[in-house]
């Protein structure tokens, strides 16, 4: 047999080296996003309380930006084909018609739209798809009023020379309501288990807005024409 000619290797010091980084990751990163200090909310904060709460058995869509790097590193899942994104060149717009979508495939549990404000107003359209065949989509805007990716390559990578990034959005809840879909909108930390189970909780379509940190970044990320080995941390 060809596997009794190969040789066997030892790479535990090669392993040890991931979980040395990894352990300077958490502290650099991963600690303060889940747990942040300040008053101001983070992405990965809300995402931890979901967690919490779905016990990772909701199916999560995510629209295109920061938040969808957020989700799919720290939301939790129980089953396959419970995370549905557009991958590296999917398009702002995605989340909610795919949300409708993935309902009309798993009734039977919560289906939870995680979409930016950006991204949300390029296909609130479909709030009307809902209002007409009753999808019970759960719908979790987490806005920091930019288009956050972008904003953080110009922040990084061009001294904070701001274009054509800040969002002046509507009032997301009332427009929901205008389609017959209940809503609340949260800026406090105190008050964010509370409405997420109040979400989870409601029997039909719901839309609840977070305002997260307006610069708040995504880390780890690799730079334009760099290598993986100069991955940043911040």
């Amino acid at each position: 047999m060809l596997t009794e000619l190969i040789k066997k290797g030892n790479y535990d010091k090669w392993l040890q080296e991931f979980r040395t980084l990894e352990q300077e990751e958490v502290k650099e990163v991963i600690h303060d996003e889940l747990h942040p200090k300040g008053d101001i909310m983070t992405m990965g904060e809300v995402v931890r309380v979901l967690n919490e709460l779905t016990g990772g058995d909701a199916v999560i869509v995510t629209d295109v930006g920061q938040h969808q790097m957020v989700t799919c590193r720290y939301a939790k899942f129980n089953q396959s084909k419970s995370n549905v994104t557009s991958g590296g060149l999917g398009t702002m717009g995605f989340g909610l018609p795919a949300a409708i979508g993935a309902w009309y495939g798993t009734p039977h549990r919560d289906v939870i739209a995680i979409i930016g404000d950006g991204g949300f107003q390029m296909t609130i359209q479909e709030l009307g798809t809902i209002m007409q065949f009753g999808a019970k989509v759960k719908i979790l805007i987490l806005n920091n009023q930019f288009l956050g990716m972008v904003r953080q390559w110009q922040q990084l990578f061009h001294d904070k020379r701001y274009s054509f990034v800040n969002i002046t959005s509507p009032d997301f809840v009332t427009v929901a309501k205008g389609y017959g879909i209940q809503g609340q909108k949260i800026s406090e930390r105190k008050d964010l288990k509370e409405a997420l189970q109040t979400m989870l909780n409601h029997d039909g379509a719901y839309l609840l807005e977070v305002m997260v940190g307006k610069e708040n970044n995504v880390f780890p990320m690799v730079a334009q024409g760099t290598s993986v080995s100069e991955i940043r941390l911040k």
